[in-house]
């Protein structure tokens, strides 16, 4: 048995955000609660990991990166348990002040996918995989 030495999961995503306000009215108008009271970043439990929100330059320097100011290359995803919950997801993210990317739609893969994306650019892809499990406390398992 081959010794592990990096456990195989993901503790925290963080968003650089041009105006932290701004995407902290966002999230919370999509009903996320944040989770402390820090002036300068906002934090959201999201199931097992945590999402925060953080001014970009602030984070670029902390990450040592160079912001170019261009995506990213990262996709945020939130699984789903059927597609009229794709649907209404993509619909309070609009309302909330999403631009939508993609509709919900079937996929060539046997889903249902939409894409919205928040007031600084992150996308997020909205899904629903019939081969996935999302449990009642919201983790996605990759096997039923």
């Amino acid at each position: 048995m081959v010794e592990r030495l990096v456990e195989q999961r993901l503790s925290l995503v963080t968003l650089g955000v041009s105006d932290l306000d701004r995407a902290e009215r966002f999230y919370t108008a999509l009903g996320w609660e944040r989770g402390n009271d820090d002036d300068g970043v906002a934090f959201f439990q999201c199931g097992g990991m945590v999402v925060a929100l953080w001014d970009r330059g602030a984070l670029a320097e902390d990450s040592v990166v160079e912001d170019n100011g261009g995506w990213g290359g990262v996709t945020r995803a939130l699984n789903l348990r059927s597609p009229a919950e794709v649907d209404e997801v993509l619909d309070q993210a609009e309302a909330a002040g999403a631009v939508i990317g993609r509709r919900g739609a079937d996929t060539s893969w046997s889903g249902y996918t939409g894409i919205f994306i928040d007031p600084d650019g992150h996308p997020w892809e909205v899904a629903h995989n019939p081969f996935w499990t999302v449990t009642d406390d919201g983790r996605t398992l990759l096997r039923g």
